[in-house]
């Protein structure tokens, strides 16, 4: 996703955003969902919206550096704070490579975005620049990087690791990340990690599940795995929302096995990413009726949040812009300002 500028051994449990016990090879014995330890509902009270009873939240992504007026249409109960990356070639982070990480007009708006009780969920990486896994030396050093990060976002107990692109393929990068996120759940207990990951109809891709994987062997508690259900390819010209229902069933298949859960927890363990509008690649658009239908779909499975790239395209485009090229800053469908926000809250 772009920023606006224009298993394993020792199976870990994929904990839907803090849900209580798991399973391991398929024995629910300690499955929620089984009734054995509590109850079939996860606990969402991290990001859960203040206006809605459901399970899942809503959770958009905002840029960390530029606030927009429609960062709080649908009254997200998490932001989304895009993104953390490598300044330049060695180990110091700072937000979407122009504020250093101690910004104080980015700490300002992180407090903006907290006031009403919303939490931020500080995401590492996306399409641009290097991810501090690639620039750090060591887990030890990547580790405090990413703890730096958090603690200029006023402590947070959020962190999402958006990987794609040529971080993905890299298989050292991502062993050092997996090790780095270990230590720093050792020293954060009570750090919630996701991952953020390409998908397609068929499911996740196999450098993917190599990660999710390599997660599981350094023993990294993961919370969440979101889908980022976009940008198919030219091949793929029907039905976004439908597409993306298709994509979180394959993947389901996928984390159950992963993770050793049952059903019922490898739903809650999702999350739902959709770029609304005029996607990146020529043909798909992404539309109201996707977005109420993927609320739908997420209500009915318990999806621990869906969310969308991003608020500031929540807008339709002037009239002089070309809708048939995805913009930075409006979907290119019309909208009011602020109806995919509404609709992904439900």
């Amino acid at each position: 996703m772009r920023v606006p500028r224009r298993s394993a051994a020792g199976l870990i449990c994929l904990f839907a955003l803090a849900t209580a016990g798991c399973s391991a090879g398929g024995d629910d014995s300690a499955d929620p969902a089984s009734g054995a330890t509590s109850s079939a509902a996860p606990s969402t009270s991290s990001d859960s919206s203040s206006g809605s009873s459901s399970a899942t939240a809503y959770a958009p992504y905002v840029s960390a550096t530029t606030a927009s007026d429609l960062d709080s249409a649908g009254s997200p109960g998490t932001y989304n704070l895009a993104f953390v990356i490598s300044s330049g070639s060695d180990c110091t982070p700072d937000w979407n490579g122009s504020h250093a990480i101690d910004d104080s007009t980015v700490a300002s708006r992180i407090s903006d975005l907290t006031a009403d009780g919303a939490s931020v969920r500080v995401s590492f990486g996306g399409a641009s620049g290097k991810e501090l896994a690639a620039t750090c030396d060591s887990a030890e050093e990547l580790a405090e990087a990413y703890g730096e990060a958090l603690d200029a976002a006023g402590g947070a107990t959020l962190a999402d690791f958006d990987i794609e692109g040529d971080e993905l393929t890299d298989a050292d990068s991502v062993d050092l990340r997996s090790e780095a996120i270990a230590l720093l759940q050792e020293e954060r207990t009570d750090l919630k990690v996701s991952f953020t990951l390409p998908v397609m109809p068929s499911g996740l891709d196999d450098d993917s599940i190599a990660l999710l994987e390599s997660a599981n062997d350094h023993a990294v508690q993961v919370s969440t795995v979101n889908l980022m259900t976009m940008n198919y390819g030219e091949s793929y010209s029907g039905d976004m929302g439908d597409y993306a229902l298709t994509s979180a069933k394959a993947a389901h298949t996928q984390l159950k096995e992963i993770f050793g859960l049952s059903d019922a927890n490898a739903w809650r363990g999702m999350a739902l990413t959709s770029m609304i509008g005029v996607n990146d690649v020529d043909g798909e658009t992404f539309t109201l009726d996707d977005a109420a239908e993927v609320r739908t779909f997420a209500e009915e499975k318990e999806i621990a949040w869906v969310s969308m790239w991003s608020t500031f395209r929540d807008q339709t485009c002037d009239d002089d812009s070309d809708s048939n090229d995805a913009a930075t800053d409006c979907s290119g469908v019309d909208q009011d300002a602020g109806a995919f926000g509404e609709a992904f809250a439900g």
